[in-house]
């Protein structure tokens, strides 16, 4: 399922100063001249920010989805998963070098569905990155919480966190981000180190191991739902991309991406399981005895800072590029461009605080976001990236036909996506309504 050739872009019209341009223009176009220069990522800075993004508490939450499912099928899930995310990582960058003006995932859904898909995918786009920053908010508030002996009301650590993070998100390219992005590679790798030595020199006793574990469908499938989001970086893809002074190379940082995660997160998710067996935490660095889970929470706060800074910098750019397209005020230091830059980081991360502090089921709410989002951003939406180019820039209904085994993989990934999308809302809808039901559900702005 290789790229397709350019030659009917020239075809696809304009949409206007607000819409995705012609497939042929660059997204920041020549900056030479300009004094903010977006395309200055090398692959390797950016596989360090997409690691820096997903390897978070997507492995701080697999110990516990293998105690649920057993470790046999949760390491399956891994391995297939990392793989699929690969596939579908080189359908969604294929798709973007052929459309050098898609910009984000709100331009790529102008590009398959028109005006409407634009606005669909933007929002939520959009909401699935302040769900993540509110994501990694918690994930700080709990590592100071951790760290001072709740020394403080949660609240504070919260706001203490929020505003660190709107610091980190200012910064108008991304390239300003990267080498924070290496530092939070190297945290979150040594606070997994250290994670699995804390519970290998401190093994539970009497620890239940399971191969399998025999369960119902909403508890198994939510169980899975923790490696499929684990893989969730997809939706920034585009962003990332764009900001890439050698765009084709991104494929290099997608396997090292896959590649690492696929393997810190096997063997983390094995290391810890096997120490602490079927009562592992989510996140499993509460598993740990108080002085290791002090020691992890410390190192992995960088990382959990980095990731909620990247998470409401792409909110920021996807909304920010929308409104000054092609203006002077993407490029220049005006104060109309630093005045909105601003306010659009501080309205992301304002957010994601308001709803991490005042919303009970704030997690629950993250899986619904993931399970509508995330599914078609990081698998579904590649299908039709593929079956796109393949008709319109490979020759037809004609080409379809021919490459009968791509289309076949094309739309076996659409229904994933669409499966995934279904149960993961369905699944997560019902621990909403049983967690009210057994009056499990606390109250807002609370300590």
């Amino acid at each position: 399922m290789s790229s397709f050739t350019e030659e009917k872009k020239d075809a696809e019209a304009d949409s206007g100063p607000s819409g995705p341009p012609k497939a042929a223009e660059d997204v920041f176009g020549d900056e030479t001249n300009h004094d903010i220069r977006y395309k200055t990522l090398s692959w390797q800075f950016v596989s360090m920010l997409m690691i820096a993004e997903i390897v978070s508490n997507g492995m701080l939450s697999l110990p516990n989805a293998m105690a649920a499912v057993g470790i046999v099928p949760a390491l399956i899930l891994t391995i297939f998963l990392g793989i699929f995310g690969l596939f579908t990582a080189k359908l969604l960058i294929d798709f973007k070098l052929n459309h050098p003006g898609v910009h984000s995932m709100g331009d790529a859904g102008y590009t398959l569905f028109g005006p409407i898909g634009r606005e669909l995918l933007s929002a939520g786009t959009i909401i699935f990155a302040i769900c993540g920053t509110g994501s990694e908010l918690l994930s700080g508030q709990l590592a100071l919480s951790s760290l001072s002996d709740n020394g403080l009301c949660a609240i504070l650590f919260l706001l203490i966190f929020s505003i660190a993070t709107l610091l980190l998100a200012l910064p108008r390219t991304l390239g300003r981000l990267s080498w924070l992005g290496v530092f939070s590679v190297a945290s979150i790798t040594l606070c997994g180190i250290l994670a699995m030595v804390g519970a290998g020199t401190n093994p539970v006793p009497d620890r239940v191991l399971n191969a399998t574990v025999p369960n119902n469908f909403p508890n198994a499938f939510l169980a899975i739902t923790n490696p499929v989001f684990a893989y969730a970086g997809h939706f920034m893809f585009f962003i990332l991309i764009s900001e890439m002074s050698r765009p084709e190379d991104a494929m290099k940082a997608a396997w090292v991406l896959q590649g690492f995660s696929t393997t810190f997160y096997v063997v983390f998710s094995i290391v810890i399981y096997v120490y602490i067996g079927s009562t592992v935490a989510s996140p499993a660095l509460l598993s740990l005895p108080p002085v290791w889970s002090k020691i992890t929470f410390g190192i992995g706060l960088v990382n959990f800072l980095v990731a909620g800074g990247i998470y409401s910098h792409t909110a920021a750019k996807l909304v920010f590029v929308r409104l000054f397209r092609r203006s002077h005020h993407v490029h220049s230091h005006t104060f109309l461009g630093w005045f909105t830059w601003i306010f659009l980081c501080f309205a992301a991360v304002a957010i994601a605080f308001i709803f991490a502090a005042a919303v009970p089921i704030f997690s629950d709410l993250i899986s619904i976001s993931a399970s509508l989002f995330a599914s078609w951003y990081t698998y579904g939406l590649a299908g039709f990236f593929w079956l796109h180019d393949a008709y319109y820039l490979g020759g037809g209904e004609r080409e379809l036909k021919r490459r009968w085994f791509g289309t076949t993989l094309a739309v076996l990934t659409i229904v994933a996506g669409a499966f995934i999308c279904v149960a993961g809302t369905y699944v997560s809808i019902k621990l909403i309504v049983d967690a009210y039901r057994d009056g499990l559900v606390g109250k807002p702005f609370t300590c």
